[in-house]
């Protein structure tokens, strides 16, 4: 009982330590700059301690489920010897927790007003719809492939920055044919893909990956997934925008 209770404490300090900088910042700008009282201060304090016990709850979950998992599961990938399986389940894994993801559907649904709007594509709702549920397809059909990209970079051990430095340059291309109203969209969407099921369990998924083969440093060789399905979307996203 008496290591539950540190245990919980622990993470509790932790999760007040990673939030005290913003909410200085908020408290300095509020009293300070704009010298105003906070409205509704017992629900902001009241809402500040749910961040709290969320924050500290979510990370133990983190360290308890979906690290370990993506982990052994990467481990066991590797020991099963098959490329085909290990590189369809590092599409569904980027392209299921994608297409799902909160703040990309929120995205979605805005990108596709503002581009009825802007006389893109028809106002009435069906076409929102589409172009919408298009959008979070093609984003999360390029994060699967930014994962099998990652995946196969630590298979044959390519130079992570090769690999980044050249989708950046083709970012830039890109943007230099791609219509206005769909870049800003697409450098946004590569923001909103690294979702908090998506990172913990692609970064655990590198780590093990890279652990089990020989020849791999996982600190090296592990890590970077991240980096992909960050900037794959913008590459697909971009060229979403040029076909429509």
């Amino acid at each position: 009982m008496v290591s539950v209770l540190r245990g919980l404490f622990r993470l509790l300090g932790e999760a007040v330590r990673d939030l005290a900088p913003i909410v200085l910042v908020i408290v300095f700008f509020q009293v300070v700059v704009l010298q105003q009282p906070f409205p509704n201060l017992d629900r902001v304090i009241i809402g500040l301690v749910c961040v709290v016990l969320g924050l500290a709850l979510f990370v133990q979950g983190l360290e308890t489920g979906p690290f370990p998992l993506g982990e052994s599961m990467g481990e066991a990938f590797a020991h099963k010897g098959s490329l085909v399986a290990l590189f369809l389940f590092a599409f569904c894994l980027g392209f299921g927790t994608t297409v799902a993801e909160p703040a990309l559907i929120a995205v979605a649904g805005e990108a596709a007003k503002v581009a009825a709007e802007a006389g893109v594509i028809a106002a009435d709702g069906a076409a929102q719809d589409d172009y919408a549920f298009a959008l979070r397809l093609t984003v999360a059909g390029a994060v699967g492939c930014a994962l099998v990209v990652g995946v196969f970079r630590i298979l044959v051990g390519w130079p992570l920055h090769y690999l980044i430095i050249g989708g950046y340059i083709l970012v830039m291309l890109l943007t230099a044919f791609a219509p206005a109203s769909i870049i800003g969209i697409a450098y946004d969407s590569g923001g909103v893909t690294t979702s908090t099921v998506t990172v913990p369990l692609v970064a655990a998924l590198g780590v093990g990956l890279a652990g089990t083969i020989r020849g791999r440093n996982t600190l090296v060789d592990g890590f970077g997934l991240i980096a992909f399905a960050s900037l794959t979307p913008m590459i697909f996203v971009l060229i979403f925008g040029m076909v429509i």
